[in-house]
């Protein structure tokens, strides 16, 4: 007997600036919220500008690419749909734009992992309708 796939869990918000972020991922391309009166790059999505206190903002798109700020490599699964997975990195990314974003770093090499690692976006699809944006180490360095 096979057993049962626990499908991973999708993000539950209770904004609407959290739903758009996560709506605005699924075409691949990771957006950030963008001060359009101080050009301030804002992560997690918010009303207004913690630099100038502008609510006016356009989503645009990052590089996707940044270097490793912190990790931690997991060895507990904290939900069945992970068990697999174990142990996997939790990191912390500061993307080229300035902010900071937790997230997944896959494809690596745990030994090999030093503080300033260039990393790059990488979408994981997670279900038949959600991309969870993610990261691996450069390819190019």
């Amino acid at each position: 007997m096979q057993p049962t796939m626990v499908p991973a869990p999708l993000p539950k918000t209770q904004d609407p600036m959290d739903d758009e972020f996560w709506r605005r991922c699924q075409d691949g391309r990771l957006r950030f919220q963008r001060c359009e009166n101080c050009h301030a790059w804002r992560f997690l999505p918010r009303y207004m500008c913690a630099r100038c206190g502008s609510p006016e903002f356009e989503w645009a798109a990052t590089r996707g690419t940044g270097s490793l700020y912190s990790w931690t490599v997991t060895h507990q699964a904290f939900h069945p749909a992970f068990a697999a997975e174990i142990p996997y990195v939790a990191a912390l990314v500061e993307l080229d734009e300035g902010v900071r974003m937790a997230t997944r770093l896959l494809d690596c090499d745990r030994t090999a992992l030093k503080l300033g690692m260039r990393v790059e976006l990488v979408f994981r699809e997670i279900s038949a309708d959600f991309r969870l944006p993610c990261f691996r180490p450069s390819a190019s360095v």
